[in-house]
């Protein structure tokens, strides 16, 4: 299983959603585990540098030949952080991809960024939002969930914004965002 986790617009939760998904498929009992930090900023691999997971092996993979080779692994599931940006290397990450899961905020700009990830993906390739860093209770979360709803795209997850990346590398994988994730996770093979 290869899942990619895709957004053309930076600072959305990709890493974020990327280790915890990791983790959450590690303790399932995929095995292996493989992060693939298709980032040149490597916040994937510094995270896990930082504070491994047990069950998950991170490899760089920044440039397209890189990622095709990680990819190209068989078995246990693989997991891509994505750069923001580099339309090339999420195109070729995503024609690979078994599901793509596409964090983004709640309001501002950010449906535009996912406009066009969305429309990267091939018809026979699972795709979701993951919304995340979420204020729950306010109108523009309520609107997002609204807005995805009328765009018929699925929504694999509302992660509250006390899971968000402020958990970054120098800190553990907090409980509730593993469960969050977990969620995320039993929604995206759901999908296969």
């Amino acid at each position: 299983m290869k899942i990619v986790v895709a957004n053309l617009k930076g600072g959305v939760g990709k890493t974020t959603a990327a280790v915890y998904l990791s983790a959450v498929a590690a303790a399932r009992g995929y095995d292996p585990v493989l992060l693939v930090d298709a980032d040149r900023q490597a916040s994937s691999a510094e995270w896990l540098e930082e504070s491994p997971v047990e069950g998950v092996t991170v490899v760089e993979a920044p440039s397209e030949r890189t990622l095709t080779r990680a990819m190209s692994r068989d078995g246990g599931m693989a997991v891509v952080d994505t750069p923001p940006g580099d339309e090339r290397l999420v195109q070729s990450a995503i024609n690979s991809a078994d599901a793509v899961v596409i964090p983004t905020r709640a309001g501002g700009v950010e449906y535009a960024r996912v406009a066009v990830t969305l429309g990267m993906i091939p018809a026979r390739t699972s795709r979701g939002v993951v919304i995340s860093a979420a204020r729950l209770g306010t109108n523009d979360l309520d609107e997002a969930i609204a807005w995805w709803k009328e765009e018929k795209v699925p929504i694999w997850g509302v992660i509250p914004e006390r899971v968000g990346i402020a958990a970054g590398p120098e800190a553990r994988l907090y409980r509730q965002g593993l469960d969050e994730y977990d969620a995320v996770l039993r929604r995206v093979l759901r999908r296969r």
